[in-house]
């Protein structure tokens, strides 16, 4: 590959965005150009594994990629050197490993460079001390690939057999389904106990206020008091209000909290649910977009946090310094505590190389970083920077004061033990910025049962007397919080994979979210319960884990990728053999008869939930909705056959809704329906309205063809470009990009109806 002794320097990255940061920074002796995201992966249409020999994998270049690989190849036929500064955790590692290989870069000097942050200090750093590709992170990354893709391939189809075709299977998605499903059980399973509190309301003899103390055991034994049912509660409220009444104990102390850490992937994503009421793939893009870089004003594009996908709590101490110097200048030097602050992870697998999510300069103010940001980005970006800025600040200390009250029954001799407890807040420290949220979603008070100034030698007396029945609540239902924090505590997943997975067995239909608790369908309870009989150990917790835990040796260089792959691989064959020949087919059975012969019917899956079929299918097609009436009935339109000119009206297809002849099936004239875009072709002007091929795979098609080919198979919308006024289409991560120029941008909402086009 011929090279210009005077060209400048290739820079490749993932996205435009951060190529454009990044080529701010590096000025004009570099050329920066975006890859946009993997250029090569195991193809769609098969295996892509050679089983055989030593699971090889065998990369293609998808075809949207042809042309960003030629770029790049001609852009290093004229650069000096090259660096691959995709994101710096293994599939960042993976895809520079593999522009290398598509692009033909390994006769060019080439440098891998690795930067936590977006930000001049940081990138010059990296450029100054570059590296070679790790082929640990490679090989890890290439395991975890091949591993799904295994699991993935020969799964699916089973499913595809047993269950209905379209479904999926995964290592970590169908393990999450399996958590989601088990909790369902337990609250269906759960059989709520009565039990009583009983609270009395005290005084101490000639002052004010009253407080309350609730009852919380024996005075003179460690005893449980169980109030299971209301005789009982009847009989302890006996023995309290004839009680004599004495303070048995009075303490006071100081309790101090520490802050929490600053956040790792997991917990942005829990908080982020909490608070902000994101998902978590609206938080991962969100946060995207942060760190890659966001224009502000005349200061141009500036990555304004750190890496994302990270589960270290490490912070640089350049950072460390400057949080405690704001700290001091901000709120004084009393918040700012008197030795840095270090946290560590006890998570398995953390990679303590890399840095906690901060802002990457805690000088930018939240408040002031509003009126530059987009309100997503300024929800998401001073949640960041208040729990960083919190994390560096004092402790938060309390006077918490306990009365103990003891109450001696005349009746049987039993001495009960009574406790109040209030507890203030003293000094805020780190919770004037900041306060973790609930899983619960209530807020810690303060304050909210004052006691009065006493002690042991102060004579108290019953106000009143307060029992209140209560029965067990069963465990609550995920949030995609609470399961993203089940998912690490497991070792299940890694920082990159909880957004997808979450989104996955969403998009699939296995779980549903209602508001903000996640309930699995009758589809997911159904393939969770096949695969958890022929495949348990698979989708066992603990297996999975484990699994983690060989790729990350893989990634320290202690084990060799290909034995972990067969470990799986072997096992998984095996079960999966006896499988196919021992599942049955999830029907059930049905009390209806089928309309067109009578035959019985059965309960069956099919792309639009379950449905009753003829058992004589196929060679007869009648069916039935659940609720034993016929499909619905076809709908009028002033349509006319393009075979007959008859009437037309609109059914209900596999793929959706079409529009038929009113005389089949004597004339089969028929004509698709699609669902607008509300964009226009380019072409000719006219709609532009969403197909599907022969194998149900969606694509974008001017509404006037065959008088015009236009197609595109990324999704339109109906704003145009801002910069130049032609035709956008959608990109990952709810992102839009220019056909035309380089503009890219926020991806806008989308309407449309469904519309009568050629066939």
């Amino acid at each position: 590959m011929a090279k210009s002794k005077s060209g400048k320097s290739l820079v490749v990255v993932e996205s435009p965005a951060k190529a454009r940061t990044i080529s701010r920074i590096l000025g004009s002796k570099y050329d920066v150009r975006a890859s946009v995201g993997h250029v090569r992966d195991l193809p769609k249409s098969d295996l892509g594994v050679d089983v055989e020999n030593g699971f090889a994998p065998k990369y293609v270049v998808p075809r949207d990629k042809s042309k960003t690989i030629k770029e790049i190849k001609a852009a290093a036929g004229k650069a000096s050197e090259v660096f691959l500064a995709t994101d710096p955790d293994r599939e960042g590692e993976a895809i520079a490993w593999h522009l290398i290989e598509a692009a033909g870069l390994r006769e060019l000097p080439l440098s891998r460079v690795v930067f936590h942050e977006i930000t001049p200090d940081a990138v010059q750093e990296a450029f100054g001390h570059p590296r070679e590709i790790d082929m640990k992170l490679v090989d890890a990354q290439q395991a975890r690939r091949v591993i799904d893709r295994l699991v993935g391939f020969r799964l699916s189809p089973f499913l595809w057999k047993k269950v209905r075709r379209g479904l999926s299977a995964g290592r970590v998605q169908s393990v999450a389904v399996r958590l989601v499903v088990e909790r369902e059980r337990e609250i269906l399973a759960f059989v709520p106990q009565e039990y009583w509190t009983i609270e009395a309301e005290m005084e101490k003899t000639g002052a004010t206020p009253a407080f309350r103390a609730k009852l919380a055991g024996y005075a003179d034994r460690k005893d449980k008091i169980e109030i299971n049912d209301g005789d009982t509660a009847e009989k302890l409220l006996a023995d309290l209000r004839a009680a004599a009444y004495s303070v048995g104990k009075v303490q006071k102390k100081k309790q101090v909290r520490r802050p929490a850490p600053p956040f790792i992937t997991s917990t942005l994503q829990q908080e982020a649910s909490r608070r902000l009421g994101f998902t978590a793939k609206r938080t991962m893009a969100i946060a995207q977009q942060l760190y890659e870089g966001v224009k502000l004003g005349d200061r141009g594009e500036t990555g304004l946090i750190t890496y994302m996908r990270t589960d270290s709590v490490n912070v640089a101490s350049s950072a460390r310094t400057e949080a405690r110097d704001y700290i001091a200048e901000r709120y004084g030097k009393e918040f700012v505590p008197e030795k840095p602050r270090f946290f560590s992870r006890k998570v398995k697998g953390a990679q303590e190389a890399h840095e906690a999510i901060r802002p990457t300069s805690v000088m930018r103010d939240a408040n002031e970083m509003s009126n530059l940001l987009t309100p997503d980005q300024t929800r998401l970006y001073t949640l960041i920077w208040q729990r960083f800025v919190a994390s560096q600040m004092a402790d938060a200390e309390f006077d918490v004061t306990t009365i103990e009250i003891n109450a001696a029954a005349p009746a049987d001799g039993e001495t009960y033990l009574l406790r109040a407890t209030n507890t203030q807040l003293r000094f805020a420290g780190f919770r004037q910025v900041y306060a973790e949220a609930r899983d619960d979603d209530t807020e810690e008070t303060f304050g909210t049962n004052p006691l009065p100034e006493i002690s042991e030698a102060d004579a108290v007396a019953l106000r009143e007397l307060f029992p209140e029945q209560h029965f067990t609540e069963p465990p609550p239902r995920f949030t995609e919080a609470t399961l993203v924090k089940m998912l690490e505590e497991k070792g299940i997943g890694r920082p990159s994979t909880y957004a997808p997975t979450l989104s996955t067995v969403q998009d699939r239909g296995y779980v549903e979210r209602e508001k903000k608790v996640l309930r699995p369908t009758d589809l997911g309870m159904t393939v969770n319960d096949l695969l958890v009989e022929y495949f348990d150990s698979f989708l066992d917790i603990d297996f999975t884990a484990e699994m983690e835990e060989e790729l990350d040796d893989v990634a320290s260089g202690e084990r060799e990728w290909v034995p972990v792959v067969s470990d799986i691989y072997n096992p998984l064959e095996s079960a999966l053999e006896g499988a196919m020949e021992a599942a049955p087919k999830q029907v059930e059975e049905s009390t209806e008869k089928c309309p067109e012969c009578e035959a019985p019917m059965v309960i069956r899956w099919g792309r639009r939930g379950r449905f009753q079929a003829c058992t004589r299918f196929p060679d007869c097609k009648g069916t039935r909705s659940l609720d034993g009436e016929a499909p619905e009935e076809p709908q009028e339109t002033d349509e006319k056959c393009p075979e007959c000119s008859a009437p037309m009206v609109i059914r209900s297809g596999r793929f959706g809704k079409f529009m038929a002849c009113t005389r089949y099936p004597e004339c089969k004239g028929k004509k698709a329906m699609a669902k607008s875009t509300g964009a226009k072709c380019p072409k000719t002007g006219g709609e532009i309205v969403e197909r599907r091929t022969k194998k149900g795979r969606p694509f974008y098609g001017c509404a006037d063809y065959p008088k015009c080919d236009f197609t595109t198979w990324t999704r339109p919308f109906p704003q145009p470009c801002p910069d130049c006024g032609k035709l956008i289409v959608a990109e990952k991560d709810n992102k839009a990009k220019c056909t035309e120029c380089d503009w890219r941008g926020e991806a806008p909402e989308q309407t449309g109806e469904p519309v009568p086009v050629s066939s």
